[in-house]
């Protein structure tokens, strides 16, 4: 295409360079189209899709042709071809040709060809080469004569930093890097957020078209893609967010290039709209100076271009094989790695048969031709060099063709459109295969009959699978309520005096105090949808309940045993945790203004405070003693853990400190309704009910589950709740049970009262029967309360219980005579001696005057 007439003007040639978002594309169809012929390379077959419908759409179908490995439209006298950049029909002369996106001839894979499209294809009048702005120096050096343009960004590229996939923006895309990941994300967002249109390369074109559609339309406002949305994929994008920085190259796995991130990113904003990018899920934060490369398109410039030799040997096989390993002979150029065909073509190159056929030049043509088949599958490198044998062999026999009975067992095999995505997508990726061996015309007998039967199975097993992707990946019902929320500016909705809400006339859900309950729907995202569908007619009316709630008086507030708070009979929050005096409370609902709702908040928890003050006065007036001063000494201390422990306190802990009380300190206790008593110091005035019902909402939170007996005792659960939680409900840990603080009192008023035996009180039947204990309860209770047997029973005996550390209450047994402690004993037993009457002192008298 490089050769023109005689005395013909100079082809033009002029290489557009700029970042994403800079509508090279559009100006060179735009340029294409004001020529008399034309063709355009494009990296994607989707892309190559895209232009074709575009300008079909201008200019009419019978001036257009599409050529790409798997699809061939070529109608009698085309002007304009659309191909992929390798199925570009080089020997078709052209007044324009255009090559987009140049810089991938640095692409380990394919830059060996736009390599050569680079430097060799031409139009007769123009050819324009569009491309990231990195490829300026390299095309200086390899094109000297070029022209160089440079274009800017038509809007802003900016970072916007993590966000969870939840909390990405409306019309964002989700770039990621395996078929798995894109599923899982897609997935997330349809539970989430409605719904999620899904874009591969490995789609066909009617399937990403109607996905892209999907997404255009504003059905869903999310995209899951991988990095071939990077591609030239117009879409309207305003937010790119990163799944993941690394990527399986076909090699290995590494982070992405800079120049790939700003590729990718770019696609967020269109024309003069501005995007923002950034990351999500478990990608790592970006790195600073990354993130000034891509917000400013700064890229190291692209060292040198990938090549192939073109001009290759075809007089023995190994003669073709050594003129693929070349090197060239220009600066900017180096060696491409060992490409699939020349990798297919040395495996084959040891099979004895393929050496005895290849003898024949025209073999060996033969042979580099199926080398070249793409691996649409991506199965192991074993099973396709079988494939391309297979093609080779029957290529290379009698009939010179692929036999027609291989493609009818094959295109029999995949016509099917049962299944699930997975498998709708590898039968997709072998009809492909068949596709590309039914549009190369000297491989079948009869290829334009293969070519309409594999399109249109292509096309069945493309809408299977758009169904199957929009099934599992869209809530139709519940994306169609957004998209209505997002198109109506006025919307017919109210709450009538019931609390029903009511949208467009439909029954959306109910509305109670300030708490909006929304109708039941089939997914907690659909709840959601119902429940923003109502806030228009709901927003104002509580906006104006909260108002009222926040100066309502006490009178209008009630407090339930489970902490709910009542506003005017009906809930309206629920205490969540904090300290009697200075509770929380979590306001119910969540629409309306924060403010408003911070207001509504702390008027019930001053109602919740004001309530504390009355029903737990006891405990007020101790806290107040103790903050004053009004205790002092040993009892300052006892009062201060006694109200840390929210009101009941184990004797045993502070034995000592109760023992060095004074009479003065026991009865300033008491004055503040302290009690000690033989088991348990605590308040009684805590353990009245309604006290109680205050205190087991303050401590709902630390054991939302625990619901013990109040009257006997019970099993404590694990993990075993604070002493402050034990007290709310009247009880005190003994061993594993929580027990009653009064039941522990009775049980020492019984056993006062009990008969004697050995120094031990004796807990008959009847007494614990009162407490309501079993006999194996009441052993484990005594022992763990410090008592021990003072007697081993025999036969017909009870057990009499003694506090380890009592003295027995046994009589002593006398001193023996002549001892020491006889001659005690008598002075003991001795009266005391009288005492002497003191003589009254008489005064002196008064001298004479």
């Amino acid at each position: 295409m490089s050769d023109r007439p005689s005395g013909a003007a100079p082809s033009r040639l002029v290489a557009v360079l700029g970042p994403t978002n800079t509508g090279k594309t559009h100006l060179a169809v735009e340029r294409m189209l004001g020529h008399a012929s034309g063709m355009i390379g494009l990296p994607l077959r989707l892309l190559a899709r895209e232009i074709y419908d575009r300008i079909v759409k201008a200019r009419g179908p019978r001036c257009v042709a599409l050529i790409t490995g798997e699809e061939k439209i070529v109608p009698p006298r085309p002007q304009y071809y659309v191909c992929t950049v390798e199925a570009m029909p080089l020997s078709v002369e052209v007044e324009f040709l255009a090559i987009d996106e140049i810089q991938l001839c640095a692409d380990p894979e394919r830059g060996h060809v736009f390599t050569h499209r680079l430097l060799h294809a031409r139009g007769r009048a123009e050819t324009m080469l569009l491309g990231a702005g990195t490829m300026a120096p390299l095309v200086r050096r390899l094109l000297p004569h070029a022209e160089i343009q440079t274009r800017d960004r038509f809007s802003s590229l900016t970072y916007a930093g993590p966000k969870k996939l939840t909390k990405l923006p409306r019309r964002s895309a989700v770039v990621a890097f395996s078929a798995d990941q894109v599923y899982a994300i897609a997935e997330l967002i349809r539970r989430q957020r409605g719904g999620a249109a899904v874009v591969m390369g490995s789609l066909s074109p009617r399937t990403r078209n109607a996905q892209v559609a999907l997404y255009q339309s504003g059905e869903v406002d999310f995209l899951v893609a991988t990095d071939a949305i990077g591609m030239g994929l117009n879409m309207d994008v305003d937010h790119v967010a990163f799944a993941g920085l690394r990527k399986f190259d076909g090699r290995r796995t590494r982070y992405l290039h800079p120049q790939e991130i700003g590729q990718i990113a770019g696609r967020a904003g269109r024309y003069q709209k501005d995007g923002t990018f950034g990351v999500t899920g478990e990608a790592e934060d970006m790195d600073p100076d990354l993130v000034e490369a891509v917000e400013h398109h700064s890229f190291e410039p692209v060292a040198g271009a990938e090549w192939r030799n073109a001009k290759l040997e075809f007089d023995s096989l190994p003669a073709l094989m050594r003129s693929l390993a070349k090197l060239p002979d220009r600066q900017g150029l180096k060696l491409s790695a060992e490409a699939l065909d020349e990798t297919t073509l040395k495996a084959l190159a040891e099979d004895e048969l393929v050496k005895t056929r290849t003898r024949d030049r025209t073999n060996l043509m033969r042979l580099w031709d199926v080398c070249q088949t793409p691996d649409f599958r991506k199965v192991a490198t074993e099973e396709h060099v079988a494939l391309v044998k297979a093609f080779f062999v029957q290529l290379t026999e009698r009939r010179r063709r692929i036999a027609d009975d291989w493609i009818a067992r094959q295109y029999e095999h995949l016509n099917r459109t049962d299944g699930e995505i997975d498998t709708l997508a590898t039968r997709l990726a072998s009809v492909r295969t068949l596709a590309y061996v039914a549009n190369r015309p000297d491989w079948l007998v009869d290829p334009a009959e293969w070519q309409q039967q594999t399109s249109g199975l292509e096309d069945r097993l493309s809408d299977t699978l758009h169904e199957k992707l929009m099934a599992r990946f869209v809530d139709r019902r519940t994306s169609a309520l957004m998209r209505g929320l997002r198109v109506r500016e006025e919307m017919l909705a109210g709450v009538g005096a019931d609390g029903a809400v009511t949208v467009e006339g439909h029954y959306v859900g109910r509305l109670s105090g300030v708490t909006f309950e929304a109708a039941s729907g089939g997914t907690v995202l659909e709840e959601k949808a119902l429940r923003a569908a109502a806030q228009h007619a709901v927003g104002p009316e509580i906006a104006r309940r909260l108002g009222q709630l926040s100066a309502a008086p006490d009178a209008a507030f009630a407090l339930t045993p489970d902490g709910a708070v009542l506003w005017d009979g009906v809930v309206a929050g629920v205490i969540s945790g904090g300290e009697p005096f200075s509770p929380r409370v979590r306001l119910l609902g969540d629409l309306g203004h924060e403010a408003a709702r911070q207001r509504a908040a702390r008027r019930l928890e001053a109602f919740v405070a004001a309530e504390a003050g009355r029903r737990l006065a006891p405990l007020r007036r101790l806290d107040v003693a103790i903050a004053e001063g009004q205790v002092r000494g040993l009892a300052r201390g006892l009062a201060y853990r006694l109200a840390e422990a929210g009101g009941v306190l184990d004797r045993a802990e502070v034995r000592t400190e109760t023992h060095a009380l004074s009479q003065v300190e026991r009865r300033t206790l008491r004055g503040l309704g302290v009690r000690i008593g033989a088991h348990s110091i605590f308040q009684p005035g805590l353990l009245r009910p309604e006290a109680q019902a205050l205190l087991q909402a303050l401590a709902r939170r630390e054991a939302p589950d625990w619901r013990p007996v109040v009257d006997l005792p019970s099993p404590l659960p694990h993990p075993r709740p604070s002493a402050r939680a034990l007290a709310a409900h009247g009880l005190r840990a003994v061993r594993a049970w929580a027990v009653p603080v009064a039941q522990l009192e009775r049980l020492a008023d019984l056993l006062r009262a009990a008969p004697r035996l050995n120094g031990g009180a004796v807990l008959s039947d009847a007494a614990r029967e009162e407490l309501g204990w079993t006999p194996a309860q009441a052993q484990d209770l005594l022992r763990g309360l410090g008592y021990a047997p003072a007697n081993r029973p025999k036969d017909g005996e009870p057990v009499a219980w003694r506090r380890r550390g009592e003295k027995a209450a046994a009589e002593a047994a006398p001193p023996r005579p002549h001892s020491p402690f006889a001659a005690l004993a008598v002075l003991k037993e001795a009266p005391p001696p009288a005492r002497r009457p003191r003589r009254r002192r008489r005064k002196p008298k008064a001298a004479a005057s």
